[in-house]
């Protein structure tokens, strides 16, 4: 934090150097001019569980969470401008003790389910014409490294990040990532292993990463490296969008992500708009091949690709989705033909709300979903459902059986305060993971399911 104080004063001071004879209202009005803006969120979950794992093989676990953040950007003076913003989450009428799992969910809160709080965005903006350099904490939006906001408080970034819009329609990015600091979501994965780096977190620990930038490569495997560089492109016009990145994460691995979407209107009903979408992923190890310190080569050579099909109807729309990564022979560790994704990336069509098994080496996904909006009737208010089946292939390194997850989310953007989003989820996950051959007879077993969620959402 001492490090981006330092580098606002030495920013200011330059700004005030670069015209010594402008009036001191132009530089006290780039803060008189600045903008307030966050999110009050209320979080309350609650998931039955069976796990024939445990002494204690039936139990419900709950946790509440009031926080959200606080943020403020000033106006530009001179192409710069600053932001920075606060977020917080504390835990209320939580049973004790605290870091009893089966008794407290994890997911909303900090180490131990402690609250906790942390400046998440500090950066320094330079903006001219169609570029734009942003420079510290930050929030970050790409395939395979994101905020992944499913709880309390999503995932930050300390980045160089570059953009430009110059050719129409298209938008270029060139990154450097340095540091990445896990949101609380990241905590439903806190034994790291397998599941943990394809599920978008740690493959070491990530039950106490949260409130803290962490060094990206540390935090992925262990091992301090030299962080992520980024290049990416997208493109939109009309009905046709397109995205390719390649993510360079030193001494661990590259992936290039690349997808298309297109709709169009069908020719026998013009009220129905069909569309289509086709995404890829491609990883390989590079330089020491720093997933060898967690067992086998570090070796990595792994696709995914992934199709969705579907259509829109006025308020109605639904879809069909499918995919497949490459299977581990009995000689590869789990990490082999796996997709590492240890940075909040997860942009798979198949995901199910929690259940995240796509990534896993042969894994076979199959999704369908329908949404319903009720605005037309006098309340926006959106219904979704879905239900999805993973076919898990041998040496995958996580399940011996097959899983399925269903669930529900209902979205109320309410007409009686503004700016307030209630929001009831459910998921049911059958067989998310199931063992009868482990040496360690403590892993044998299987755990299901039955999870609700409300969330209150208030942005200003």
């Amino acid at each position: 934090m001492k490090k981006y104080i330092a580098l606002s004063v030495v920013t200011f001071g330059l700004m005030s150097s670069v015209n010594v004879y402008a009036d001191a209202d132009d530089i006290s009005s780039m803060f008189s001019d600045g903008k307030v803006s966050g999110q009050i969120r209320e979080f309350s979950i609650s998931r039955s569980v069976d796990d024939s794992r445990l002494s204690k093989q039936d139990y419900t676990r709950k946790a509440n969470a009031i926080g959200g953040y606080l943020k403020f950007e000033t106006a530009n003076y001179n192409g710069f401008s600053l932001g920075s913003a606060f977020y917080t989450t504390n835990g209320f009428l939580n049973d004790s003790p605290k870091d009893d799992y089966t008794q407290v969910d994890p997911t909303l809160l900090g180490k131990d389910n402690d609250s906790y709080s942390l400046l998440g965005e500090a950066y320094l903006q330079y903006k001219l014409d169609n570029t734009t350099l942003k420079i510290g904490r930050q929030k970050l939006a790409t395939p395979l490294a994101g905020g992944d906001d499913a709880r309390m408080l999503p995932n930050l970034f300390e980045a160089y990040l570059l953009t430009n819009t110059d050719i129409s329609n298209t938008t270029l990015i060139l990154a450097h990532v340095n540091k990445f600091a896990q949101g609380t979501f990241g905590r439903a994965y806190g034994a790291g292993g397998i599941l943990g780096v394809t599920s978008g977190y740690s493959a070491v620990d990530a039950s106490n990463r949260v409130g803290e930038f962490v060094n990206m490569g540390e935090y992925a495997v262990g091992t301090k490296t030299d962080g992520v560089t980024v290049v990416g492109a997208s493109y939109k016009n009309g009905a046709f969008k397109a995205q390719v990145w390649d993510y360079y994460a030193h001494d661990i691995l590259n992936a290039i992500y690349a997808d298309a979407n297109f709709s169009w209107t069908c020719l026998l009903n013009d009220n129905i708009k069909p569309f289509a979408s086709a995404q890829i992923i491609s990883q390989n190890d590079v330089g020491d091949k720093l997933l060898k310190n967690l067992g086998g080569t570090g070796e990595i050579n792994s696709f995914y690709y992934g199709l969705k099909l579907g259509a829109k109807l006025e308020n109605l729309t639904a879809y069909l989705a499918y995919s497949k990564t490459d299977e581990n022979s009995a000689t590869d560790t789990s990490y082999a033909n796996a997709i590492i994704s240890p940075w909040g990336g997860m942009p798979a069509y198949t995901q199910g709300m929690v259940t995240r098994h796509i990534f896993l080496a042969g894994t076979e996904a199959k999704k369908i979903a329908l949404s319903y909006n009720f605005k037309d009737m006098g309340a926006d208010v959106k219904v979704v459902a879905y239900h999805a089946t993973y076919e898990m292939a041998d040496n995958n390194g996580y399940t011996q059986a097959d899983a399925k997850e269903s669930g529900f989310d209902i979205i109320y953007n309410t007409d009686f305060m503004k700016n307030l989003q209630l929001r009831f989820r459910g998921n049911f996950a059958d067989d998310f993971y199931v063992k009868t051959t482990d040496v360690d007879v403590t892993k044998n077993g299987s755990v299901s399911w039955d999870e609700y969620r409300f969330i209150a959402n208030y942005s200003f």
